[in-house]
């Protein structure tokens, strides 16, 4: 049996608003990729790329995100499972690192042709 409440709306938007407030808290990297995704999408406001090109790059903003949330979960829920080295426990967290590094190198791949296409095309 599963052990979770009974949905109830607010209360879920309170635990992912807890949840949001731990990774803040905790997560180094986290922290650092907001810092660095929040000017780049207010940037967006005067490099004009146009609606498709701002969509890809707001959406591999939150993608690279929520891929570093559910990293931040794994990493926990590994260390709870297994707190002495394993290697499959390490072999989980370096996955879920890839995930992270795939996604940030997505978002610098979209930035670099959003910004050559508007210097060259």
């Amino acid at each position: 049996m599963r052990n979770q409440p009974k949905y109830k709306f607010f209360a879920n938007w309170g635990y992912a608003l807890a949840g949001l407030a731990e990774i803040w808290r905790s997560e180094r990297s986290f922290r650092l990729e907001i810092f660095v995704f929040a000017p780049l999408l207010v940037s967006l406001f005067f490099w004009n790329f146009g609606l498709v090109w701002n969509l890809a790059l707001v959406f591999g903003a939150i993608f690279t995100l929520v891929i570093e949330c559910i990293n931040s979960s794994i990493e926990r829920v590994v260390d709870l499972a297994h707190p002495d080295f394993h290697p499959l426990a390490g072999a989980a967290k370096d996955t879920a690192s890839t995930a992270v590094m795939l996604t940030l190198s997505l978002n610098f791949a979209l930035w670099v042709c959003a910004i050559c296409g508007k210097i060259f095309g």
